[in-house]
């Protein structure tokens, strides 16, 4: 890879961590309880709103439990919520690589304080990223713009200059429209990205 430094803007899920919400939550709802799918798409109907930081942790497991009707405590929901991650390791090898040469990394998520900070001290390397820019933080959610413009004039980004990489097309769309290097990953095909990447790295 180029020495020249460039900022790359990561997402989290399905790009440096795959995820499977349902298999996970489904261990919380008794098993005599029915339609426990459709329970599982009715809080995640409200998950933008954790995300945006308009709901406590607190009142969205209690809540959740609820419609699970559940017996689990708020400790086991918080365990069963977190551990729906498998890591990307062909990602990391290349971020691990990124960081080595000196470029500038760092995160933009729509994630919530359930999963924050204990996702980072899980999974220690986030470390390499310099900055987190995360939704329920910023009260901002990835497509909306201001989430974008938030990481740009914080971080003093040259969008022209700065890489994106997300799985989703519309954060894609957001992030082509306020002028970055977008790549819309997929898990299935890593060669592609690390295709476009070292084109990319090495064109001035």
């Amino acid at each position: 890879m180029t020495t020249a430094r460039k900022t790359c803007l990561f997402d989290i899920g399905k790009v440096l961590l795959d995820f499977d919400f349902e298999s996970s939550l489904l261990k919380l709802i008794p098993k005599a309880t029915p339609n426990p799918v459709e329970r599982i798409q009715q809080i995640m109907v409200q998950k933008d709103a954790l995300e945006k930081g308009l709901v406590d942790s607190n009142s969205y497991a209690d809540w959740a439990l609820r419609i699970f009707d559940s017996n689990a405590t708020r400790e086991q929901f918080y365990h069963a919520w977190r551990n729906i991650f498998t890591i990307n390791v062909s990602m990391w090898d290349c971020v691990r690589e990124l960081a080595h040469d000196g470029h500038r990394l760092i995160l933009i998520s729509n994630i919530n304080a359930i999963h924050c900070p204990w996702i980072f001290e899980t999974y220690p390397e986030f470390s390499l990223f310099e900055h987190k820019v995360l939704s329920f933080e910023v009260g901002a959610l990835k497509p909306t713009p201001v989430i974008y413009e938030y990481a740009i004039h914080t971080y003093r980004l040259d969008p022209a200059t700065t890489l994106y990489i997300d799985d989703q097309a519309l954060n894609i769309a957001t992030g082509k429209a306020m002028g970055l290097q977008c790549w819309q990953y997929d898990l299935y095909d890593h060669a592609a990205f690390e295709n476009w990447l070292e084109t990319t790295l090495n064109t001035d």
